[in-house]
């Protein structure tokens, strides 16, 4: 069970962008998070990352903090995948980041294996979020906060990656938190939603 509890986030003193919010995701679920822009959806994505740290509250991992180093089995997708990528390795060098890639996970992806030569401006957005899901989706990754990961690509890409993430849920317990603005969207996937500041 990943479990926020009573977080509170500020990127400026006195000006909090959460306070006191609570949100816990189960293994094998699909959790979607909607809400306005601004309310804090990604900054509440990324304290559950362990990405940033709260200013109260804290973030368990079946029942312990979340580890604040190394690899965490909480894995964050954001919509511009290519921020968290170095613009001076290849793709292969990134990948090789989180270990070696599962070629089953990277077939099903449709990641090409001449991808890994290429850098990343020379890969289009749906390439290269099927490259950061393939980084973030290693054996023991448990969890995904899944920020807008489909948002630019177009409606065959995201029906497709979607259907992959769903099945994942569905073979090695997956659990994820879909933060969207679509609203279809999270109806089509998410099996239970929240609606942040509503």
């Amino acid at each position: 069970m990943l479990e926020g509890i009573s977080l509170t986030f500020a990127h400026r003193p006195g000006e909090p962008v959460l306070r006191d919010v609570s949100l816990r995701v189960a293994p094998g679920e699909v959790v979607g998070l909607s809400g306005h822009s601004g309310i804090g959806k990604t900054t509440l994505g990324r304290l559950l990352a362990g990405r940033l740290r709260p200013q109260a509250g804290a973030v368990h991992l079946d029942g312990r903090p979340l580890a604040s180093r190394g690899f965490r089995p909480v894995q964050y997708g954001a919509q511009h995948p290519v921020l968290d990528m170095n613009p001076r390795w290849r793709v292969g060098r990134i990948l090789s980041e989180a270990g070696v890639p599962d070629p089953d996970l990277a077939e099903r992806l449709g990641v090409d294996p001449g991808w890994a030569r290429r850098f990343p401006h020379e890969l289009s957005g749906g390439q290269l979020q099927r490259v950061a899901l393939l980084r973030a989706l290693r054996p023991d990754t448990r969890f995904l906060v899944a920020d807008e990961i489909s948002a630019p690509l177009d409606a065959i890409a995201q029906a497709e990656i979607w259907r992959l993430l769903l099945r994942l849920c569905s073979e090695r317990g997956l659990g994820i938190l879909a933060i969207s603005h679509d609203a279809a969207l999270l109806t089509r996937v998410a099996s239970r939603q929240v609606v942040l500041g509503g």
